[in-house]
């Protein structure tokens, strides 16, 4: 089976192939929000690199958030039609849960809390306890990363934080001082190629909102002059 992984939920872009042979290849293409310059091109060239041509990928697998509003629409907007196409199966993972196995297939065990830069001074994040497997032990939800960090500073159970949400208010999650940080920005490409080889494909993938776009928002909140 050849899997193609397009991940645009967080600031990065990147893209990931896995071929029948074996083959991995996993690239950030760019870390600035131009997801959709960056994403088609980068598609192109990973599949040029594995020897592959659009034809010949069997699924993609796309992060379907929570994260930034704009990065989540391009990215499966793109896997959608290139799904279509070609006539390939399409599957969807949360950011968060890529994030989790990530942190498993590196070797980190017990309580993982994953958290995704939501702007506006607030994380997307969820809580998995990886053994065996990675389980999920909460819902994913929003929340201010002081409120976090005191939580799990006063329960005092052991943790492990990652994300790119972690990366950004590392000062405060470094804190905890029952916790360890796992350093990891980008959701793992490697557990989204092998998310898509295993997983029953999806009929339907759509975006993971845990709010309003921010463009809404300060619509919403904006005064009128009187």
């Amino acid at each position: 089976m050849n899997v193609l992984a397009i991940e645009t939920a967080t600031r990065a872009c990147a893209v990931g192939v896995r071929s029948t042979s074996g083959l991995e290849v996993v690239r950030v293409v760019n870390d600035d929000r131009r997801h959709t310059e960056a994403l088609a091109l980068a598609m192109k060239a990973i599949l040029g690199e594995a020897g592959l041509k659009p034809r010949d990928v069997t699924r993609v697998i796309v992060d379907r958030g929570p994260g930034l509003f704009t990065g989540l629409r391009v990215g499966i907007a793109t896997a959608i039609a290139f799904a279509q196409g070609l006539g390939c199966e399409l599957v969807g993972a949360t950011s968060l849960e890529l994030l989790a196995r990530g942190a498993f297939d590196a070797g980190v065990r017990g309580k993982v809390v994953s958290c995704v830069d939501g702007r506006r001074g607030e994380v997307f994040v969820q809580t998995f306890q990886l053994d065996d497997e990675v389980v999920m032990l909460k819902v994913p939800r929003v929340a201010v990363p002081r409120d976090v960090v005191i939580e799990w500073a006063t329960n005092g159970a052991p943790v492990t934080f990652t994300g790119d949400g972690v990366v950004r208010y590392f000062a405060d999650f470094d804190a905890v001082p029952n916790g360890a940080v796992f350093d990891q920005s980008v959701p793992s490409l490697h557990a989204a190629l092998t998310i898509g080889a295993r997983r029953e494909a999806d009929v339907v993938v759509a975006p993971l909102y845990l709010r309003e776009a921010d463009a809404v928002a300060n619509f919403a909140t904006r005064q009128r002059p009187t």
